[in-house]
């Protein structure tokens, strides 16, 4: 598979003629069983006047190609004797159609390797004399180590609009102590809203978010402040119009990337079996690595494409891309380590074993619902237990730590949350309000009970593994989601930024920023060693206490769920003075614990839905 084959590519012709190079592969599709290609071109500011037509251009079949490629060059000569933008700069939209033996098969179809889009199921190009070449500055980057990711998922449209719009909040984001984005899907919907996980291209960003220059211009300024961005990528499962699944289910034959499976869980499901279909996604992948400059994958729906450790499709997927990152000179300048592996971030959504896919894949995280199915049943049933304490050490529950890559230990880690896209707000495990009229199925939790929230996110900024906040968290954001239906995915759900000013608003992002600076400074925070406190917590009380600790630094956290101030007398591991750090901005004798010497007792008072964070320098 060569990309430079297919998509539709316009350069300059002779005497500045303005032309442009089509290409499609259709395996199996041949001019020799009768197929025709005819490509339909329209310059974009002729879309909408009937009295001008589009362009139609056939295209001739390479029947000895592998993978039966489909072609043309046309020049794009202005019209004659009408006032069109024919032939003029700008972008062009375009699509296909199949015939066999001059009857139409099907009608139309987008272009599977489009690098830009329009409007619904329309793929697009500009011309060469219409966007200067992009001026990347972003060559002194280096992705994050994975033990010092803090990670931001958000949906671009509800985030703040567009591409741009995330760029305007990166000091924002910055504050929070993130250093990688996770975009939720970006690529063309058919939609006016969606949030993309029901792909219909895989090549272009939303030009509705700005499009290729600017989703560039974000990915720079996003490294300028050593902040990587990672992709929502849903390759397991497809949109019903998806060129190669509409085109072969027209045509019946036999089908390059979607195979016997048919119909999976979410959508037309991708068969990884098939050759066609694996070269597919990997010259996906590299092409965002290369041309985008994104930093790794979040993979949608993991089960659904593996086929175990050794098989064809998932692991095979992250193995090479992972291979690949280290074999570009230009990529491993970015990703490669000083040990040895590489620094891409691919992560696994594979609830059902996340500690399989890291033992068993090159994936170096996954999603897990552990955490926040336990916090989002804490706060529905009131309580706390020793299990959540030790879901905070991910050693403890059994992740591996490293995983050998080609001789070298590459580390390994989970996410930890406790929001996400898929789930309601915790807030409303407190308590709904009132329906509000005109708003669905939609219920709001009440955000007064903000402050149950505080202990949970001391606790997300004190665990190991990789903290990822869902946007707006920060904010006691309270919609609740749908079990299922389109208001699911398609009803938009903006961040309320006027959360940001208002008590529980305030509160809370006051609260976030100074766990991110704490997490940010103190090593002991981000480290891989934890000990659960549990003959000495109190869980029935809402009361646990757990230390974290680098060879430099001791850190002693107490949590209060209750609502009431809690005392709890914790042995202190080194002799010091140990330092409150929430509260303490300036240095105060009042948030010393002096200890004399290791395993002294001393008292802690935490108040209510409240935390601790004592820490010694050594």
């Amino acid at each position: 598979m060569d990309i430079l084959e297919v998509g539709a590519h316009p350069f300059l012709g002779e005497a500045g003629a303005l032309k442009v190079r089509f290409g499609v592969y259709l395996p199996d599709i041949t001019f020799a069983k009768g197929y025709e290609v005819l490509v339909r071109v329209i310059h974009k500011a002729d879309q909408f006047t009937p009295e001008i037509p589009p362009q139609d251009y056939c295209l001739n079949c390479r029947d000895e190609h592998p993978y039966d490629l489909w072609e043309t060059t046309v020049e794009l000569a202005p019209h004659a004797d009408l006032p069109s933008h024919f032939g003029k700069p700008g972008i062009y939209l375009y699509r296909y159609q199949l015939r066999r033996h001059s009857r139409v098969v099907t009608l139309w179809f987008t272009d599977p390797f489009a690098r830009e889009t329009g409007v619904g199921e329309l793929a697009a190009f500009r011309t060469p004399d219409t966007e200067a070449p992009f001026a990347w500055s972003d060559a002194e980057f280096k992705v994050p180590a994975l033990d010092d990711l803090v990670v931001y998922e958000l949906q671009v449209d509800e985030f703040n609009d567009d591409f741009a719009g995330v760029i305007e909040q990166l000091d924002y984001l910055e504050g929070l102590g993130v250093n990688c984005l996770e975009l939720m899907p970006i690529t063309s919907v058919r939609h006016e809203f969606d949030w993309g996980y029901g792909p219909l291209h895989f090549w272009a960003p939303e030009e509705r978010y700005g499009g290729r220059q600017a989703f560039k211009q974000l990915v720079d300024a996003c490294h300028a402040r050593s902040i990587a961005v990672i992709l929502d990528s849903v390759y397991e499962h497809v949109e019903d119009n998806f060129p190669y699944a509409r085109v072969y289910r027209d045509s019946g034959e036999p089908n390059p990337i979607i195979g016997p499976f048919g119909e999976g869980a979410f959508g037309t499901q991708i068969d990884f079996a098939q050759a066609f279909a694996r070269e597919y996604f990997l010259e996906c992948n590299r092409y965002w690595l290369r041309e985008y400059h994104v930093d790794g994958f979040r993979y949608d729906y993991v089960p659904g494409m593996y086929d175990g450790p050794l098989g064809q499709g998932y692991a095979k997927l992250v193995y090479d891309t992972y291979n690949d990152s280290l074999g570009d000179p230009q990529l491993a300048a970015r990703f490669k380590d000083p040990a040895g592996f590489s620094r891409i971030i691919q992560c696994a959504e594979h609830l059902p074993d996340p500690r399989g896919i890291l033992r068993q894949t090159f994936s170096n995280c996954a999603w897990q619902n552990e955490l926040m199915n336990k916090v989002e049943e804490m706060a529905a049933h009131r309580y706390v237990d020793d299990r959540f304490a030790h879901l905070l050490d991910t050693r403890l529950i059994g992740y591996p730590h490293t995983r050998d890559a080609g001789g070298v230990a590459m580390p390994v880690a989970p996410f930890q949350y406790f929001e996400t896209h898929d789930h309601s707000r915790l807030i409303a495990r407190y308590g709904l309000l009132p329906p509000l009229g005109g708003q669905g199925d939609i219920q709001y939790g009440d955000r007064r009970n903000f402050f149950k929230l505080q202990p949970f996110a001391i606790a997300l900024y004190t665990c190991q593994g990789i903290p990822m906040l869902w946007q707006g968290q920060e904010l006691a954001e309270n919609y609740t989601l749908p079990g299922g239906g389109n208001l699911r995915i398609s009803f938009r759900r903006d961040i309320r930024w006027e959360y940001f000013y208002d008590e529980p608003g305030r509160a809370l992002v006051r609260l976030y920023r100074i766990l991110a600076k704490l997490r940010r400074r103190h090593p002991a925070l981000r480290s891989r060693d934890s000990y659960y406190f549990n003959e000495h917590s109190r869980p029935a009380d809402g009361v646990i206490a757990y230390l974290r600790q680098s060879p430099a630094q001791a850190a002693v956290v107490c949590l209060n769920f209750s609502d009431s101030p809690r005392e709890i007398w914790l042995p202190f591991p080194r002799g010091g003075i140990y330092r409150e750090q929430i509260d303490a901005a300036a240095p105060d004798p009042a948030y010393d614990i002096q200890v004399a010497a290791a395993g002294d007792f001393h008292k802690v008072v935490i108040p209510a839905n409240y935390g601790r964070i004592y820490l010694i320098e050594q």
